[in-house]
C-alpha cells in the first residue's frame, strides 16, 4: 500500500508559522496536496490539545480523522476529484538541551503516540519538567534518552524519531 505521510508540522501555537494553522486547514491542505497522512503537530501546547481532543475522532488504528462539523465543511470548498480520506497522526516536535561529555547537546525529536490518552499522560509528565504553554515546539533540558524513556512509558508504541535528519 501506497501513501504520501507528512508528520513534521507545526500549529498557529509554534512561534513564526502561520495562524491558519488549524485542524481544518490541514485537512484542506493536505487533500489538496495529496497528502494521506499528516501530523498534528504540537501536540504538547495545552490549548492546540483541546482543540485536537474536540476536533479529531479515532479512524484507524492511531489514525485520527476530522469530525463531521469540520470535516463536511472543508469538504464542500475543496474541488470533487481532491476529496480524499485524511487522517490525522498524533505528532510533536520536542527540542532537548543538556550537556554531556563537556559538549551541549541540542536535539530536535519527533514523537508519534497511538491516542489522545497516551498524548494526556506525556503532556503531564512533561509539563512537570517544562513550560508547554510558551511555544508549540517546547525545549526542555532533558537528555534525548531520558525523553525517550518518558514516552515509552507514556505508550510503549510511541514512536521517536531525530528531527531534521
Amino acid at each position: 500500500m501506497q501513501f504520501v505521510l507528512d508528520v513534521h508540522l507545526h500549529s498557529r501555537f509554534a512561534r513564526a508559522t502561520s495562524r491558519d494553522l488549524n485542524c481544518s486547514n490541514l485537512h484542506k491542505w493536505s487533500a489538496l496536496k495529496g497528502v494521506d497522512v499528516v501530523g498534528t503537530g504540537d501536540y504538547t501546547h495545552p490549548e492546540w490539545f483541546a482543540e485536537l481532543s474536540a476536533e479529531l475522532e479515532p479512524a484507524e488504528d492511531g489514525l485520527y480523522r476530522l469530525r463531521a462539523p469540520w470535516r463536511d465543511a472543508v469538504e464542500r470548498e475543496l474541488p470533487e476529484r481532491c476529496r480524499r480520506e485524511v487522517r490525522f497522526m498524533l505528532s510533536v516536535e520536542i527540542s532537548t538541551i543538556y550537556k554531556k561529555g563537556e559538549k551541549t547537546r541540542k536535539i530536535h525529536h519527533i514523537v508519534i503516540l497511538p491516542s489522545l490518552d497516551a498524548v494526556a499522560r506525556l503532556n503531564q509528565r512533561l509539563g512537570a519538567i517544562g513550560n508547554l504553554h510558551a511555544d508549540g515546539r517546547p525545549i526542555l533540558a532533558l537528555d534525548s534518552r531520558d525523553l525517550l524513556e518518558i514516552c515509552l512509558e507514556a505508550d510503549p508504541d510511541a514512536l521517536f524519531v531525530p528531527a531534521h535528519i
